[in-house]
């Protein structure tokens, strides 16, 4: 049996300056499913990405998405792209299976936690306030730094990552510490600056952006009390969960999420298509 995409629509041209198209799969000119493909908004042509893929439950287990994927890499060389990007629901874990066999490999993934309403306290001798106007700006510097830098170590090349770090601080930010939605603070412990938190909304949940604790201030707790911090503030904005991004390899952080009660919702992967 012969697997192959037929295209339903024209190639699409976004108003971002992306490109999509959408396939219908079919076994020996028979429909058993769709791929939806397109170009990243935030890398360019460069980067291609599978925004849906839907294989019917009669063909399913058969391998039928595994040569969609493949035929759907060929066409995304055809558009010059040298990577290619997925996202896989937590729950699909075939898929997951599947993609990790065809050589793609776990970049970062989202994770989340349903808020009661009670909100939680933080240890003895912490308290969190607002980030101030100077510390904002040393903090931003610093953390456009090292988003474009988590981007490189995960196989974007430097240049890409570094133009998506100054696209998404200003695209996430416009009016920097004053940009509606998003909270700054600062976590002190005993008079102390420890860390600091970025939190905001997303998907009606809670979003936590960035948590780090001072280097000189590691390994005591303060993690945990940072994240504690953006539960609460979730509480008080009356958001019923949580989310959160986390990068592959970034152990201690994954096993404190963990921890917490935060579980996987999406992974998502990459493949350089040589």
């Amino acid at each position: 049996m012969t697997t192959t995409l037929r295209p339903t629509e024209p190639l699409q041209h976004e108003t971002d300056g992306t490109r999509s198209r959408r396939y219908q799969v079919c076994v020996n000119s028979r429909p058993v499913g769709a791929i939806h493909i397109g170009v990243s908004p935030h890398f360019g042509n460069s980067v291609g990405r599978i925004l849906d893929l839907r294989i019917e439950e009669p063909d399913r287990r058969r391998g039928r998405g595994t040569v969609a994927v493949l035929a759907a890499e060929e066409v995304l060389r055809g558009w010059g792209c040298t990577r290619i990007e997925a996202s896989v629901p937590a729950e699909a874990e075939a898929a997951l299976k599947a993609a990790t066999a065809l050589g793609y490999l776990f970049r970062n993934r989202h994770m989340e936690k349903p808020l009661g309403d009670t909100t939680p306290g933080l240890p003895a001798g912490s308290r969190g306030r607002p980030m101030t106007p100077v510390e904002f700006g040393s903090w931003q510097e610093k953390h456009q730094e090292d988003y474009a830098r988590s981007w490189i170590e995960r196989g974007v090349p430097e240049a890409e990552a570094r133009a998506k770090a100054r696209r998404d601080t200003a695209t996430s930010l416009p009016d920097g510490l004053a940009t509606p939605g998003m909270v700054f603070s600062v976590l002190e412990h005993e008079g102390s600056a420890v860390g600091t938190l970025w939190t905001g909304t997303r998907e009606d949940r809670a979003f936590v952006y960035k948590v780090e604790t001072d280097a000189r201030y590691r390994g005591r707790g303060h993690g945990r009390t940072l994240m504690l911090l953006a539960e609460a503030q979730g509480v008080a904005g009356g958001r019923n969960a949580i989310m959160l991004n986390v990068f592959a390899g970034n152990t201690p952080a994954e096993r404190l999420y963990e921890s917490l009660g935060y579980e996987t919702t999406t992974y998502h992967l990459y493949k350089n298509l040589l």
